[in-house]
């Protein structure tokens, strides 16, 4: 029997008619937006006066079904707050990416990845059915069989088909711990080389024979070093780490040689790479021992150097400081990026030899089934490489000129990139990486007035 939660379904209920109402009182010529009070997107947004939909009843879980193994959730919900209710029933997201306040609906209509990817595929793969808001008002429910062309598209679409207001997703069941075994690698081909190995096998031939690997990523700290994370569940007791005080997650996995051991609760484990922004969190001197003692532990997470991050945007203070000392300005390379296993080490070698930053996170990935998703064309049966880079470099002698180099190396390798940050394609190269007529067929279809933004104006175009 299902654990319905009456008084949470009827908070739904009255979010979703605020949501309509707000939708009505938009002006027919005026584009619609969320008024979303938080964003983990690093491109530029769509200046507007008119006020956004009212999301604040659509931030919750709805219900949790242990028996089905299955939770209905409001578009809006963090990830943090779905784990905190699932939890509790030993069951998890299939995919729960890395930051706590990524919604739902946005890892679905943008895209989430993590250490599960290798076996659980993209978080929109795991998506039951969705009650879908779309640009001509109407409230839809699509799933593999209704409204399926709308269901196939609206991953990657960036709420340009329309926004999730109730999400039915699958659940795993997951242990209590995380038994976690650094491998340290001294040449990429070898890393590249173990990683497809577990990712065909499921397992590591070398440790814990027969155990299958559950979580899988990995970090490249320089050519000649680069690490594999394993993770294994385990319902067995014992001492645990802790990486939100005073010590650092990334830096605990470096080691001299061979294989080091950890362990973490499943809840630490899940947010291992919040606390500090994977390692973003050195730009403000959060890693500092000092500033880190002082530095309250609520406040080091993710959104609140989201915040900084604005504040600088808006006032420009990095650019600033480097001028003061009489360096030139930044430009921001904050990229996730797919490419074939088969090619990621060429990407890698390519990417430390041009591109001023480390470390790198890396994460294999391959879809969970033969289905494919027009908007994120990446093939079945076949193992991709995430691969993320989140820092700034000196600016070029043209407008992106480290993004533009990027984007033509991962398209000269058969890969794509997130658009959660900047992009500079042409439309005509867009078109054929991001769903071309597939994508343009579908938005005419629910979106035929235009009232949502298109996709390469959302996602390439600069105002």
């Amino acid at each position: 029997m299902s654990v319905v939660d009456t008084d949470a379904r009827s908070a739904h209920s009255a979010g979703v008619e605020r949501l309509l109402a707000s939708y009505r009182v938009i002006p027919p010529n005026a584009t619609v937006r969320l008024a979303k009070p938080t964003s983990n997107l690093f491109r530029a947004r769509a200046k507007t006066s008119t006020k956004g939909l009212d999301v604040s009843g659509l931030g919750g879980v709805i219900a949790v079904d242990p028996e089905n193994r299955t939770a209905d959730v409001a578009g809006m919900c963090t990830y943090e707050d779905l784990v905190a209710a699932t939890l509790p029933y030993g069951l998890a997201p299939l995919v729960v990416p890395q930051l706590k306040t990524i919604t739902l609906g946005g890892a679905v209509t943008g895209l989430g990845i993590e250490s599960t990817s290798f076996r659980n595929g993209l978080p929109h793969e795991s998506v039951l059915e969705m009650d879908i808001l779309t640009g001509t008002g109407d409230l839809v429910t699509a799933s593999a069989t209704e409204h399926q062309d709308l269901f196939r598209t609206f991953p990657n679409s960036y709420g340009t088909l329309g926004y999730s207001v109730r999400i039915k997703i699958e659940l795993e069941p997951v242990k209590p711990f995380v038994e976690l075994r650094h491998l340290r690698f001294n040449a990429l081909t070898d890393l590249f080389a173990a990683m497809d190995r577990i990712v065909e096998t499921g397992g590591h031939p070398d440790i814990a024979a027969g155990k299958p690997v559950d979580y899988l990523d990995g970090v490249v700290f320089s050519a000649d070093e680069s690490y594999l994370v394993l993770g294994y569940q385990t319902g067995t007791p014992g001492p645990v780490s802790d990486y939100t005080g005073q010590q650092i997650y990334y830096r605990s996995i470096q080691h001299p040689e061979g294989e080091k051991h950890d362990r973490l609760t499943i809840h630490d484990y899940l947010w291992r790479w919040d606390t500090d922004w994977f390692w973003c969190s050195r730009a403000f001197g959060a890693q500092d021992p000092l500033i880190r003692r002082f530095w309250p532990r609520r406040y080091r997470r993710s959104s609140v150097y989201w915040k900084l991050i604005g504040y600088d945007q808006r006032f420009n203070i990095a650019d600033r400081i480097e001028k003061r000392n009489g360096r030139p300005p930044l430009e921001r390379v904050v990229q996730d990026i797919e490419v074939p296993l088969s090619r990621a080490e060429e990407f890698v070698d390519w990417f430390l030899t041009n591109v001023p930053i480390e470390p790198i996170w890396l994460c294999p990935l391959r879809l969970r089934g033969d289905t494919t998703w027009p908007l994120y064309p990446i093939r079945a049966q076949s193992t991709y490489v995430n691969i993320g880079f989140w820092s700034s470099v000196p600016v070029g002698p043209t407008e992106g000129h480290t993004n533009r180099l990027i984007e033509r190396k991962v398209s000269e390798l058969d890969g794509h990139k997130s658009l959660y940050s900047d992009a500079y394609y042409s439309p005509e190269e867009f078109d054929e990486l991001y769903g071309g007529e597939t994508y343009k067929t579908v938005k005419k279809t629910y979106d035929p007035d235009s009232r949502l933004l298109d996709l390469y104006a959302k996602a390439v175009q600069r105002r």
